[in-house]
């Protein structure tokens, strides 16, 4: 009996200790539409399952749950945070295959999927739900150690409907950064903003130049315009979500250089 009690005892304490070993250190907040939640590989409402190499599991990829506990990521990022759609593959995962493939000291990081899918930009001002739910969740993720690192943003297409909303767009993404700054203690904390490659509108082109003329400190963009579409010409393929996480990782390295 007494033996059966000290190996239990062993087992919790070496899980605990697991545990511990895999708390995020290297955080980032994934936040905007359909586009960051992942529509790779989804037709017709389904998923079909497939998981590029690029964004297959390890042990040191961690993502925050709906239930704010950290756990092994894997694909569909968003499945518990965009509810009610189906979600698939995203950048989020390639992103950090892109770390490690690069070179950089990457240890265990965390992933903070934060996105929704068909959201305008209003809907993450401040005060809004998005916005609590981002500040929320980002909050969480730091509350055991670890620094968030970035938020990588990907957003804008159903901003491209109506002009009034893409004409507004620079001034609304502006605040949105120094909103978060504030509200998270992090005023040069890095945003990584990925230029449009579609839109719900006609008004594409009009958000994609307010993207990427945003001038502000530790704001760079990449550029998904030429990444495949799937046939609904709105939500990156798999692979091209793969290519955007690449690119996001270059990115990342190369304006903010390697890990600490």
């Amino acid at each position: 009996m007494i033996e059966a009690m000290f190996k239990l005892l062993v087992l919790l304490l070496t899980f605990h200790s697991s545990l511990a070993a895999n708390v995020a250190k290297d955080i980032f907040i994934l936040a905007g539409q359909s586009n960051m939640a992942g529509r790779g590989g989804v037709v017709h409402g389904k998923w079909d399952g497939n998981v590029p190499p690029e964004c297959r599991p390890n042990p040191s990829t961690l993502r925050l749950s709906a239930k704010l506990t950290w756990e092994e990521a894997q694909e569909p990022l968003h499945a518990d945070i965009d509810v009610g759609k189906t979600c698939g593959i995203g950048p989020g995962m390639a992103f950090v295959d892109g770390l490690r493939a690069n070179g950089s000291r990457t240890g265990v990081v965390g992933l903070v999927p934060c996105a929704a899918g068909g959201t305008k930009i209003r809907k993450w001002a401040r005060g809004t739900r998005l916005y609590r739910q981002l500040v929320s969740r980002a909050g969480e993720s730091v509350k055991d150690g670890g620094a968030i690192r970035a938020i990588l943003w990907y957003q804008g297409e159903s901003d491209t409907v109506t002009k009034e909303d893409a004409d507004a767009y620079r001034g609304n993404m502006e605040t949105l950064i120094t909103n978060l700054r504030t509200d998270l203690n992090e005023p040069s904390l890095p945003v990584i903003q990925v230029a449009l490659a579609s839109g719900e509108g006609k008004f594409i082109e009009i958000v994609r130049r307010s993207q990427l003329a945003i001038n502000l400190p530790n704001v760079k963009c990449v550029d998904a315009k030429g990444l495949a579409l799937q046939t609904d010409n709105l939500h990156l393929t798999t692979m091209s979500q793969v290519h955007l996480g690449f690119k996001l990782a270059g990115a990342f390295i190369d304006s903010f250089g390697h890990m600490p």
